[in-house]
This record gives structure tokens, sequence and C-alpha cells, in this order.
């Protein structure tokens, strides 16, 4: 169940979304030119190590920056193509919204604290992993998590897979039904991996960006719905 597109437009262009994007990408390609014992020694540095942050010490490869940037540094920093696009469609597809509600500047602080928040719920249930966490995935948790406090009814355009590739559509579902199933689907999976990344991914980070965009998307679901009746009204 793939998101592709909502119905709800924006009322000004998402600069911080577009912004984000390219920062992501941006790294990425660099993160493709390295050789591999370069590349392990930079996401060594710069991805988030649980028992860095828990410890409060500095593993090898030493972090050219203090370790507690990694909670930041990280966040743009991906592991494929596969886990760029993925995370980027997500936050296209969301973020426009969100940003529309929190302004640009507030929509920045928004998406790096639900980040934070993110890898603290990694943290949590995996304190002494030594194994780097990297990607957007729990800001982008975040800002489905407001974005679903925000506009529960908004139609979203949804890529349907089932059967391997013998059954596939597009159907338009309200955004409490995308949503509610995606962040079900993280508990279910992460209750599986007991606390750990199953597979490679990190579910308690979803988890952890998702509470922390929907409980500051809570405190700010006036503006949103003032926001939304302007726009109306404009229209």
């Amino acid at each position: 169940m793939i998101p592709i597109r909502d119905h709800l437009p924006g009322r000004t262009w998402p600069v911080v979304v577009f912004l984000l994007i390219a920062t992501n990408v941006l790294v990425y390609l660099y993160e493709q030119s390295l050789s591999r014992p370069v590349l392990e020694a930079f996401v060594g540095g710069y991805g988030m190590v649980p028992y860095e942050i828990t410890r409060g010490v500095d593993l090898p490869p030493v972090s050219p920056q203090p370790i507690y940037l990694t909670l930041l540094t990280s966040m743009f920093m991906h592991g494929s193509w596969l886990h760029l696009g993925g995370n980027m469609l997500y936050l296209w597809v969301f973020g426009n919204n969100v940003e529309d509600v929190f302004g640009r500047i507030g929509f920045l602080v928004f998406y790096l604290a639900a980040g934070i928040a993110g890898h603290l719920g990694q943290i949590l249930t995996a304190p002494v992993s030594t194994i780097p966490l990297i990607g957007a995935s729990g800001a982008i948790a975040g800002v489905m998590g407001a974005y679903l406090v925000f506009f529960p009814g908004a139609v979203i355009d949804t890529l349907i897979v089932g059967f391997g590739i013998l059954f596939v559509r597009v159907i338009p579902l309200r955004a409490v039904w995308v949503l509610g199933l995606w962040i079900a689907l993280q508990f279910i999976q992460g209750t599986l991996s007991a606390g750990g990344a199953g597979g490679g991914v990190a579910w308690w980070a979803h988890i952890g960006g998702f509470a922390a965009g929907a409980l500051v998307g809570l405190a700010f679901r006036g503006r949103a719905q003032a926001a939304q009746q302007e726009f109306r009204t404009h229209w």
C-alpha cells in the first residue's frame, strides 16, 4: 500500500519540503561517490549509534563531530535508492500541507524534532545497539502523524499491490485509513522484532516519530482548521 498523492492542495509552494528532498538526494549522491571503506567510515561517523548516545562514548570510526549531532546528521543519510525514494515520496505526499500549517521555519523545526524523537524511540528499545541508524524515516513519520491529526478525511490516491503483481490498482482512501494502517503495521513489526531493527528497518524510530508528530499536531490542530477555512474562503 503506497500513497501516491493526496487531493488536498497546498496554499503555498512547499519550499522546505523541496529543500529537504534536494538535500537528502545530494547527500545520497555523495555517498554513492565514496569507496566502500570510506562509505563505511562516513556512515559510522555521521550515523546515529544508540550505544554512543546512551554511553556518551565515540566508537571507531571516530566521528568528526560531537556524537550527539549524529541525531541530526543521520536524518540526511540513506542506505539505498529504494530507502531514499520511499522516504522522499512520503515526504512529498504529506509534507506540503503540514508545512502550510506550521510555516516554513516552524515546519523545519518540527521536522528535525520529529526525527530526534524517532531516534529516541529506537534508542529506548535498543539502547546498546552498535548498528548505525540512518534515514529520514523518523522525521517523515512525524510529518505523517501530524497530517493524520490535521487532515484525517483527506483523500489519498493509494497504490495497492497484491498477489505479487497480479493485482495492481490505485484506490482513493481516506488518510485515517492509509496512515492508521501504516502505523498499525509499524507496531506489529516493531513488536515482532523485539525492539530491534528487524530486517534493517528501525520500526520503533517510525513509531517514536509518528507519536511525536501526532502529539504536536494535537496542539496545533486549531491552526490547521483555520488554514483549511482560509483556503476554502480564498478559492
